[in-house]
């Protein structure tokens, strides 16, 4: 196989390096290429401490959302089964350190065929589990070559994916056409599945496991009744949650003209950065300084606080963006003006009126909700500023816009299950 020995010489070596080039600018990855030097160790110190199974499933996702994905299945399936994770992006190790469904758990070590080789001696896996995308080609390759049967859950392909590139989609029919099942989200998503393993391959719609999840979390939200002293709020509340440089930006622009027309500002804005790092909050701190908004950050808030005069309040820590949703009457989801739009379930759960950025093809979801007018996409300043004023002239626009965005949640509800009945028949 041709497109195997160019991935195992020149793919392998440019991923090496492209890492370690990256990691000389990035903490994140330089985290992870340090963590990935133990890996091994560490899943063979876990193993020896949980007993021998019958079954063993092996789940693999890269970050927190695809996570999110996978938990559904985990769950319904660990009273039958050990369970072990591996995951390639440090933004989710702290939530499968805090997680008590698995029997152990490490980064994924570089893709190379000893050391999937090495993986497979020491899991032993009943069954391979990928979540959403992040398929790792001599995963893959070992596993169907000692008759392991992998699966993609919640897969998902949008049309501009590289993948689908002739040339790539070339090397990557070798990698999909060894899968023995794709989960997938939507027709549309298994008709171009369908391109990279053929028509012989099995292509199931079973739907977004996290529609089931998120659904769940987010009726069981509980607001602490002092967050943010909400009773003292005077104005609309907009919260623009997992937020990058770019997209504040975007939003204090927008605020800067709405305090300027005819609404005279009156929102609150809630700002809960992606990432609250110490650097990031006085950078941010810095420009609403600069504009002359009047903003407070949430570690400095006391009960007995008014926060009916409050322009900007900044979220210095982590944990509270659920809540935040919960208490919120306009969501502004980030990610969207940095490179791709976060989690948009978790506010059209709670029946929240949507709005995001332009790159928006990451999400099925996100989709869904523009095509039902659930939620707005805005490409500047200037459009943010216009929908935002809509939104806080018309409860009845919010009202409306919320309903449709729970209801879209809700008609596609059940894809853990669709999705368990297919995992099932190999444990």
């Amino acid at each position: 196989m041709i497109w195997k020995m160019i991935y195992n010489t020149i793919g392998i070596a440019a991923i090496f390096t492209g890492f370690q080039v990256a990691s000389l600018f990035n903490a994140k990855i330089r985290q992870g290429i340090l963590a990935r030097k133990t890996a091994f160790r560490q899943l063979e110190e876990q193993l020896e401490l949980v007993p021998d199974f019958t079954k063993r499933v092996w789940f693999h996702f890269t970050s927190v959302g695809e996570f999110e994905q996978a938990k559904p299945l985990i769950e319904s399936i660990k009273g039958n089964a050990q369970i072990i994770l591996t995951y390639f992006s440090p933004s989710v190790r702290p939530n499968v350190l805090e997680y008590p469904h698995c029997d152990a758990h490490t980064y994924l070590p570089l893709d190379t065929a000893i050391n999937a080789k090495r993986l497979f001696d020491l899991i032993r896996p009943t069954v391979l589990v990928f979540s959403k995308f992040d398929i790792w080609p001599n995963l893959v390759w070992g596993a169907f070559d000692q008759g392991i049967p992998t699966v993609l859950i919640a897969g998902t392909l949008h049309q501009k994916s590289k993948r689908l590139h002739p040339i790539a989609r070339s090397f990557f029919k070798q990698v999909h056409n060894k899968l023995t099942l794709h989960c997938v989200i939507s027709e549309s998503d298994a008709e171009r599945f369908k391109q990279l393993c053929g028509d012989d391959s099995q292509v199931e719609v079973t739907g977004d496991t996290r529609f089931d999840t998120v659904y769940n979390r987010a009726i069981t939200v509980k607001v602490d009744q002092s967050l943010l002293a909400q009773s003292s709020f005077k104005y609309p509340v907009i919260i623009a949650g997992s937020t990058y440089i770019e997209e504040e930006e975007i939003l204090l622009q927008a605020y800067e003209l709405l305090r300027c027309g005819e609404t005279n500002g009156l929102l609150h804005l809630i700002v809960v950065p992606h990432e609250p790092t110490v650097e990031h909050i006085q950078k941010f701190c810095s420009k609403l300084d600069l504009l002359g908004f009047s903003y407070m950050l949430f570690s400095d808030l006391k009960s007995e606080m008014d926060l009916s005069g409050m322009e900007v309040i900044v979220i210095d820590t982590i944990g509270l963006l659920a809540e935040l949703y919960k208490i919120c009457d306009i969501a502004f989801v980030g990610g969207s003006f940095h490179g791709r739009v976060h989690n948009v379930m978790e506010p059209a759960a709670m029946a929240k009126p949507i709005v995001f950025g332009p790159r928006i093809e990451n999400s099925y979801e996100a989709g869904l909700l523009k095509e039902r007018h659930a939620a707005q996409q805005v490409y500047n300043a200037s459009e943010m500023a216009d929908i935002f004023r809509e939104l806080i002239c018309s409860s009845q626009l919010r009202q409306q816009m919320g309903e449709v965005a729970k209801a879209v949640i809700v008609e596609n509800l059940g894809a853990s299950q669709r999705s368990l009945d297919h995992l099932e028949r190999f444990l």
